[in-house]
C-alpha cells in the first residue's frame, strides 16, 4: 500500500511560479513512477506531467510543456511540480498518482494504482 499526500497548493497571479509537493510512503513507492494529474470544475481529471521510478524520464502534456518541471528526490521518496508562468486556466485541483509498475511513464489515470487527496491551485488573472 501507498500513500501520497500533496502540499503547496494555493492562490497566485497569472504569470507567477508555484510548487507542489507530494510526500509518498509505503513499500516499494521509489519503484513507482509518479504522476500529477489536475481536474478542474465541471471537467474530466487530466494528465499533466510523470516521472519514472529513476527520475531520469519525464513525460509533460503539451498543455504544460516548458512551463512546468516534474522531479524527485528518490531519498526523500517526494515529488516535486514546479509550475511557472501559470495561466488562469491551470487553476484546478492537482492530484499525486503512483504507477506501481514504474515503466513506461503512463500518462491515463486508470493506470496509475494509487491517489492522493489533491491540492488546489488558483490562478487568478
Amino acid at each position: 500500500q501507498v500513500q501520497l499526500v500533496e502540499s503547496g497548493g494555493g492562490l497566485v497571479q497569472a504569470g507567477g511560479s508555484l510548487r507542489v509537493s507530494c510526500a509518498a510512503s509505503g513499500r516499494g513507492v521509489s519503484s513507482h513512477s509518479l504522476g500529477w494529474f489536475r481536474q478542474a470544475p465541471g471537467r474530466e481529471r487530466e494528465f499533466v506531467a510523470a516521472v519514472s521510478w529513476s527520475g531520469q524520464n519525464t513525460e509533460y502534456a503539451a498543455s504544460v510543456k516548458g512551463r512546468y518541471t516534474i522531479s524527485r528526490d528518490n531519498a526523500k521518496n517526494t515529488v516535486y511540480l514546479q509550475m511557472n508562468s501559470l495561466k488562469p486556466e491551470d487553476t484546478a485541483v492537482y492530484y499525486c498518482a503512483a504507477d506501481s509498475l514504474g515503466w513506461p511513464i503512463a500518462t491515463m489515470a486508470h493506470e496509475y494504482d494509487y491517489w492522493g487527496q489533491g491540492t488546489q491551485v488558483i490562478v487568478s488573472s
